[in-house]
């Protein structure tokens, strides 16, 4: 990398500080089911990559802040991909997330009717793995692995 380095979060800068295209190795993927309501698209995603960053904190960057010296909670450092499914997609999709060992969040119908955490992940508790009614999850991981995870699904429109 002659005229290139790389900076704390890995992503590439040319010596003059201009941001070069970075291709992360890794990818952060949510597929939600698409029957879901607009404003549950939006609920369900935000609530299934909360817990990414918690669990992986090597995906969150650096805190921003604007010219006037405001400061801002640091975001993922990589883009966040959104894929649409039917609710077969979904569960072939959280199938296989297990079988390769890919940390996955999962928001099942039943939690539309909670209020809270507990009552949360109480509703995932009484439910074995493969009778969840599935209508999002995010997986993280190696970009090849979560296209093979995420395949028959198509992106967010």
């Amino acid at each position: 990398m002659s005229d290139e380095t790389k900076n704390e979060n890995d992503e590439q800068v040319e010596a003059s500080g201009a941001d070069v295209p970075v291709r992360f190795d890794t990818k952060i993927a949510v597929l939600l089911r698409d029957d879901l309501e607009t404003w549950q698209r939006l609920n369900v995603t935000a609530f299934l990559v909360s817990g990414l960053g918690t669990v992986l904190p090597e995906l969150v960057g650096e805190p921003y802040e604007d010219a006037d010296g405001t400061p801002y909670l640091p975001m993922f450092r990589q883009p966040v991909l959104v894929f649409e499914g039917g609710k077969e997609a979904l569960t072939s999709a959280h199938e296989r997330a297990s079988r390769r060992g890919l940390p996955t969040a999962v928001f099942t119908s039943d939690l539309f009717g909670t209020g809270h955490d507990r009552a949360n992940r109480a509703a995932v508790a009484a439910v074995g793995k493969d009778q969840l009614d599935l209508v999002g999850i995010a997986v993280h991981g190696p970009r090849n692995s979560v296209d093979k995870v995420l395949k028959g699904a198509r992106m967010h429109r």
